[in-house]
């Protein structure tokens, strides 16, 4: 008997300090948010704009300093979806699908989602918000990639209006109470850009709403939602001044900044209460504290602002740079993350996958991302030795993180010699402000091999 207890007491030391996980599997809730800034929430620096249910799941929870996306929106949703960096995924620009002219170009039939993975595993898998990669009909409609639902919209150009016409939901329309103008079809977006004049349903709303349901309906079992809101995205195609289309300013309104720079702002605080009611939804069902929350964005900032949304990397979205590259993440999980950790580990969206399947306890696809599980207890994740980018977007790009060292290349042009690369010591200088690729030979060779290595060059678009 003594020697039960002696075990059962040194089994809740051993516990204490080193958490383990439930034996049930937990559900899943990823939301990744449309051109939010690396410093846009206040718990990475923003000292304008109010996060304060972030900024309190951050506190309880784990916070990722050094975490990135691929710069821009579709190579970054199906880097997260397929768990391949830039050099190996099939989508590398925010590429019109070339059958229709409209929608983006769509996964292939071929490719494994982390939603497939997790639907074999046992999971109830929803996509709610923004896809982009793949149209209704195509190999990439999110029902044929693992997905039981899905709701909102599946061409990115669509998605600009935050007050649209219809949203789809598994495949039909469902037609909204706003009133919605298109902008000529002779544009590039052909004629699917477009503004509202009369703006009643947010869509936001509807799919905060649908989370909500799909989070009841599934409690039984474990879910894996998907949740990509377009908040704060603009509308490039609405009138100066209206290019924000949050439905309020507040708690903005007074502020002595342009009518898009409070909605902007306002948007960010309006998506961080639609958290809040998911978190709320959880503890009501009783599901929290068997529920990972991770929150992310797609690339960095589509401008540099007044809110300083790269918290002061160089920058912007579709560059290659820390702020366009750079991106927050916040994971929660009440019981099971240790509150308080941060971490300034690099890891990438492609993480997500390896991540997922050992949480769900099912073999991973081969992948470029590693498992950021060990993390969760505050312990190391297996170790990389570098992260690799390219982009096919507003210029083709390379970069290469290594230790301390990133290596940038821009102004790739197809059949002519490469341009050099620029190297930068992030220790000493975080914001890439010197060039020091000149006296550091070695390092810049080793780094062209790398790069070399990992880019594949049977693709359609690539250099």
């Amino acid at each position: 008997m003594i020697k039960k207890r002696l075990f059962a007491l040194a089994f809740l030391a051993f516990s204490a300090v080193f958490p383990t996980f439930s034996q049930q599997k937990p559900n899943i809730i990823y939301i990744l948010a449309d051109d939010l800034g690396y410093a846009d929430l206040g718990c990475f620096g923003s000292k304008k704009i109010k996060t304060p249910v972030l900024d309190a799941l951050a506190a309880k929870g784990l916070k990722l300093t050094r975490h990135y996306s691929t710069a821009v929106c579709a190579p970054s949703r199906a880097c997260l979806m397929t768990g391949k960096h830039l050099g190996n995924c099939e989508i590398r620009g925010n590429r019109q699908a070339p059958q229709t002219g409209y929608g983006q170009m769509p996964l292939s039939d071929t490719a494994v989602t982390v939603a497939t993975v997790l639907k074999n595993a046992g999971y109830a898998t929803a996509q709610i918000g923004k896809w982009g990669l793949g149209e209704p009909g195509s190999s990439g409609e999110p029902s044929k990639k693992g997905f039981d639902l899905y709701f909102g919209y599946t061409d990115q150009v669509l998605a600009h209006n935050h007050f649209p016409e219809f949203l789809i939901k598994n495949g039909s329309k469902v037609f909204l109470n706003n009133k919605v103008k298109y902008l000529d079809s002779a544009d590039w977006h052909k004629g699917r850009g477009s503004y509202s004049l009369m703006k009643k349903d947010f869509s936001q709303d509807l799919f905060t709403a649908e989370a909500l349901n799909f989070i009841s309906a599934k409690k039984s079992n474990p879910f894996f939602i998907y949740f990509a809101p377009i908040i704060p995205h603009d509308n490039g195609e609405a009138p100066k001044g209206e290019m924000i289309e949050s439905p309020t300013t507040e708690p903005y309104t007074n502020e002595k900044w342009t009518e898009d720079e409070k909605r902007y702002a306002a948007s960010i605080t309006y998506l961080d209460k639609e958290i809040g009611k998911i978190v709320a939804h959880l503890e009501k069902e009783g599901l929290d504290k068997n529920t990972l929350l991770v929150f992310v964005s797609d690339n960095g900032p589509k401008q540099s602002d007044i809110f300083e949304s790269t918290g002061g990397l160089r920058g912007i979205k579709r560059d290659l740079y820390e702020g366009g590259l750079r991106v927050p993440f916040v994971a929660y999980w009440p019981g099971t993350i240790k509150a308080g950790l941060v971490s300034a580990t690099p890891t990438a969206l492609w993480d997500f996958m390896p991540t997922a399947c050992e949480l769900a306890k099912t073999t991973c696809p081969k992948t470029d991302g590693i498992s950021l599980v060990p993390l969760f207890s505050g312990k190391n994740t297996q170790k990389r030795d570098y992260l690799y980018f390219e982009l096919y977007d507003g210029g083709n790009k390379q970069a290469l993180l290594m230790g301390k060292w990133k290596a940038v290349r821009t102004k790739i042009e197809e059949g002519k010699p490469l341009p050099k690369l620029e190297l930068y010591n992030l220790e000493i200088d975080p914001n890439e402000t010197k060039d020091i690729a000149a006296s550091n030979a070695a390092i810049v060779n080793k780094m062209e091999e790398i790069m070399k290595k990992e880019h594949s060059y049977n693709r359609v678009f690539g250099f």
